[in-house]
């Protein structure tokens, strides 16, 4: 399926020059003298490499074919991060090179999608928020409260999230998994 330059968003995966790439990042540039163009970060999915590609205002892009699917992720292991397919219960594992990042996010039992490409796992989309449990933060420092100063919590999966000063161990607190960031308590 072909798709403008304009309609490329960060996520998509690409066909282009004989690979699959996802889109990190897109720039509009529209120049004072000449066409417009679309500035494209991409990483190629295969062999991790990175690519700045321009795409002129008129041309399209073959965009992969991607099949989701939603799995539930059960555990981690040695060998990988092991989902289960709701529809016919098979196993599937997961390197973590394909997670790059996400694994902060996974508990066990969580319904995650994965984007499959001939029947080939490419990439893992998380829910947009997740609930995680304060494994580890400093007590708060009496008076700062009016501050609305952050202080570093490591959560039950083991990342790093800035929280407030009132959220303590223990408490249930809502993760935005697109860049980390401390949401409400759950």
């Amino acid at each position: 399926m072909k798709i403008s330059a304009f309609d490329i968003r960060p996520g998509n995966i690409l066909e282009h020059e004989k690979g699959l790439w996802r889109v990190l990042k897109t720039d509009f540039v529209k120049p004072g003298k000449g066409g417009a163009f679309v500035q494209i970060e991409m990483k190629n999915i295969e062999t991790g490499t990175k690519s700045n590609t321009r795409f002129r205002s008129g041309e399209s892009i073959e965009k992969a074919v991607v099949e989701p699917r939603t799995m539930q992720y059960l555990y981690a292991d040695a060998t990988g991060y092991v989902f289960m397919d709701n529809e016919n219960f098979e196993q599937l594992i997961l390197s973590a090179d394909l997670l790059e990042g996400q694994t902060g996010y996974l508990l066990p039992n969580t319904e995650i999608q994965i984007n499959l490409h001939n029947d080939r796992p490419i990439g893992v989309e998380l829910p947009p928020v997740v609930v995680l449990e304060v494994s580890e933060a400093d007590p708060a420092i009496k008076g700062q409260t009016a501050t609305g100063s952050y202080k570093a919590a490591r959560m039950e999966t083991g990342i790093t999230v800035m929280v407030p000063q009132f959220v303590n161990n223990g408490e249930k607190i809502r993760v935005n998994t697109v860049d980390g960031s401390y949401i409400d308590r759950a």
